[in-house]
């Protein structure tokens, strides 16, 4: 890819591992709200049942048909209702503990911090990211990762979410980039790659588990180290 500057990239599952923080998080909470008294045998079917729900969830606050603070408590109420636990009080505490927890957690993706050493010195990093703004700079605090990025756009800052071209459109005029010279990294073809096309941006398809697709990006990688063949 010639004459590019700018790399905006995307934080959960392509730079801060998410599931391996959140299972992580998840198994806590299991065993310190005692959910093995409430009939809930196993932590890991837990785990599973909770994952389902919290997509759906996450697919209904993408569309505005979930407010970002029933979301929070929302996703485990529904966990606990499908083991038969009516418990909302509890659903909220579980909920609360999660939001504050997890975002201390610091596993990243395979060579994350390699790629950013690689990168820095000769392009401008950015972050457009859906997750929720005050946990997403926790995130990048802890895991090392903030020094890496000159401008973190999240979607409440911008008002929208990807793959809207609004949250686009607000990161390359508050980063002083222009679509020629830019370049969107992300795992997420219904979002990341999906919101770039949409704006003409080039975009690198981070794609660890090779699902098979057409996907439309401009470039796709298994290993975040590939990024460094293309942009070289």
């Amino acid at each position: 890819m010639k004459k590019i500057r700018h790399l905006f990239f995307d934080l959960d599952r392509t730079l801060w591992d998410f599931e391996t923080n959140s299972h992580s998080e998840l198994i806590d909470l299991y065993h310190t709200h005692k959910l093995h008294q409430l009939g809930i045998s196993l932590s890991e079917e837990f785990v599973k049942v909770y994952k389902k729900i919290n997509e759906k969830c996450w697919e209904n606050y993408r569309l505005d048909k979930i407010s970002k603070e029933n979301l929070r408590f929302e996703r485990f109420n529904l966990t606990l209702a499908y083991f038969g636990i009516d418990n909302l009080d509890l659903s909220k505490k579980i909920g609360q503990d999660y939001v504050l927890n997890s975002p201390y957690r610091t596993v990243l993706i395979p060579h994350a911090i390699e790629l950013l050493e690689y990168l820095k010195p000769n392009y401008i990093l950015h972050i457009i990211t859906n997750g929720f703004q005050e946990v997403q700079h926790i995130k990048m605090n802890q895991s090392g990762l903030a020094k890496y990025f000159k401008t973190v756009v999240t979607s409440e800052m911008a008002g929208a979410k990807k793959p809207d071209s609004l949250i686009f459109n607000h990161a390359l005029s508050i980063s002083g980039a222009e679509l020629e010279n830019s370049v969107m990294i992300g795992d997420d073809l219904n979002t990341d790659i999906k919101g770039a096309i949409n704006i003409g941006m080039k975009s690198i398809y981070f794609n660890p588990n090779k699902v098979n697709n057409n996907s439309g990006a401009s470039k796709e990688v298994k290993s975040l180290l590939e990024i460094k063949k293309i942009l070289c």
